[in-house]
Order: C-alpha cells, then sequence, then structure tokens
C-alpha cells in the first residue's frame, strides 16, 4: 500500500478534479427593453457576460471560456478523448471559483501584491517567449487578450499566497506511528494469519511471504513512520494509530482486501516535506471546502 503526496502546485491544473460547485444554477435574464421616450437617455456601456459571481465579484464569460479552449486544445495535443473526462465544464468553473476564493482570503488577510512584483512576472514571462511580439502571438494562441493574462497572473498569484498562508499555519512536528500491515484477499486468510502471529509467529516473516502489497513486502509490511492523514487507506492509518506499540489489530477491510496492523513505534516527530505537502495539500482542501460553505456563490451559465 503507497502513501500519497498530492502538490498543491497543480491546484489549477490538477483543480480541474476538484468537485464541482454545489450551488443552484441560474439563468440571468435579459433586461427589458426600455419604452422609448422623447428623450432617449445617453448610451451605457453593456456589461460584459459573467459565468459565475462569487461573492460578489465576477467570474467573466469569456475567461471561462477562455479556460475551456486551453483545456481542450491540451487534451488534443495529449490525445485524450474530451467524453473519457466527465463534466469536465463544470470542474473548470469549479478551478475558477476555487482560485477566487482563494485570492479573497488573501486580500481578506492583507496579503497583497506589490505591482512591480506582477510587472516583473509579466516582463518575465515576455522575456521567456521571446519577446513583445511572440508573446502576442502566444496570447493569441493560448484564447487569451494582455488583459486577461494579467488579470488571471494577478489572481493565481493572490490565490498562491492565501496556499501559502495556510501552508505556514501548519505545525512543523506531529503525533506519528511506525507500523506494519499483512494484505491479503479474503478474510478466511486473515484469520489463519492473525491466528499464527497470535501464536507466537513473526509479523514481518509472514508479510514477505503472504501480503499482496508489493510495496511494502520485502520490508516486512514496514510502512514507515507517517501522520494522520497520510496513508491511502484511512481503515490501515485509523487501526495504526488506535494501537499502543507492539499491539496487533483485528482483521481490518477496505477497498483493497482484508488486513493485520502491528504499531512498532509512536511519537511526536517533525514533519517530513512529503508529508508536510500532504497535510497542507489537505488543508487547503478543507479551507475551501469551508469556504465554499459560507460563500455566496452564483453560477450563471447553465
Amino acid at each position: 500500500m503507497s502513501r500519497r503526496s498530492l502538490p498543491w502546485a497543480a491546484c489549477f491544473g490538477a483543480a480541474l478534479l476538484v468537485a464541482s460547485c454545489n450551488a443552484p444554477l441560474t439563468l440571468v435574464s435579459s433586461p427589458s427593453p426600455l419604452p422609448p421616450t422623447a428623450t432617449q437617455a445617453p448610451p451605457t456601456s453593456t456589461p460584459e457576460p459573467v459565468a459565475a459571481i462569487v461573492n460578489g465579484e465576477p467570474i467573466l464569460l469569456s475567461d471561462f471560456q477562455g479556460e475551456l479552449a486551453r483545456f481542450r486544445a491540451a487534451q488534443a495535443d495529449l490525445g485524450i478523448d474530451l467524453a473519457s473526462i466527465a463534466d469536465y465544464e463544470g470542474k473548470i468553473l469549479q478551478a475558477l471559483v476555487d482560485r477566487k476564493l482563494l485570492a479573497q482570503g488573501a486580500q481578506s488577510k492583507g496579503l497583497t501584491l506589490d505591482p512591480a512584483a506582477l510587472q516583473a512576472q509579466i516582463d518575465e514571462v515576455i522575456a521567456d517567449r521571446g519577446g513583445p511580439e511572440a508573446m502576442e502571438a502566444w496570447l493569441s494562441e493560448n484564447s487569451y487578450t494582455l488583459q486577461s493574462y494579467k488579470a488571471s497572473l494577478e489572481e493565481q498569484m493572490l490565490a498562491d499566497r492565501m496556499v501559502q498562508q495556510i501552508f505556514s499555519e501548519m505545525p512543523t512536528a506531529v503525533e506519528e506511528v511506525r507500523a506494519r500491515h499483512i494484505l491479503v484477499a479474503t478474510q478466511e486468510e486473515a484469520q489463519d494469519l492473525l491466528a499464527k502471529i497470535r501464536n507466537g509467529a513473526d509479523f514481518a516473516v509472514l508479510a514477505q511471504t503472504y501480503s499482496r502489497d508489493l510495496t511494502t513486502r520485502l520490508a516486512g509490511g514496514d510502512l514507515g513512520w507517517f501522520p494522520r492523514g497520510y496513508l491511502t487507506v484511512p481503515e490501515v492509518e485509523e487501526a495504526a494509530f488506535a494501537l499502543q506499540p507492539g499491539e496487533v489489530s483485528e482483521i481490518v477491510h477496505s477497498a483493497l482486501g482484508f488486513h493485520i496492523v502491528t504499531t512498532l513505534e509512536r511519537g511526536e516527530r517533525p514533519l517530513t516535506p512529503d508529508a508536510l505537502q500532504r497535510l497542507g495539500t489537505s488543508a487547503v482542501e478543507a479551507w475551501l471546502a469551508s469556504q465554499r460553505q459560507s460563500a455566496r456563490i452564483e453560477i450563471v451559465i447553465p
């Protein structure tokens, strides 16, 4: 059974995997035409269509359509059939909503951007693209205008500031356990192995012989040290934290099969960079889930 890490750096590319928003769908009604009058009012600018509104701030329809175009082009380059990606449009819109929420969170905490830093970032991108003319061509090819690209970059940088803030609030040391496990296909096999362990058989030797988890089998089922929220199988993690060193669990059932778990050691330890990344990512996801519950989110497009 492998551990897992999910880098938040992929938030707004892989954030397409975030569950779509549960806000009710509404349609924008067209304004009723004004009745003719003797003196016509001066013309007013037509509001730009929006895809969603987050706490009063719009996500422009053109920005959403640009994200869709870039995503579709990327999938075509990879040879991926869009029909194989369930509700990708909804997931892209949710990613934009999440980015907006993170940017708003940064602003609420006073985490502002230095305009010079934003311009320096844009200048760097222009230089990387080969100069202003090449940049203009790249923007056109990727469904951007210079204005929409600057706005997107600014919002992304603010969102990144909020992510960094959430990460900075993570503890650097937490309770961890070191555990072993044996994974088998049937409950009967697990019961037989558990009986052998109760009768004094060596746990590590049995894991090397019988465990179906090839990632830990050679190490005698050793999962190493891990904090809460780290393993890919929460049932095994819960069992490991429920044990004291030297204790062996009852049979644990998960989607992978049937496990026997033993805890070897436990105590407070500094988080490894990988564990900090994983737990920080979970903290960002929890923060976003909370914000979605309390925010005023209106999905305008059908």
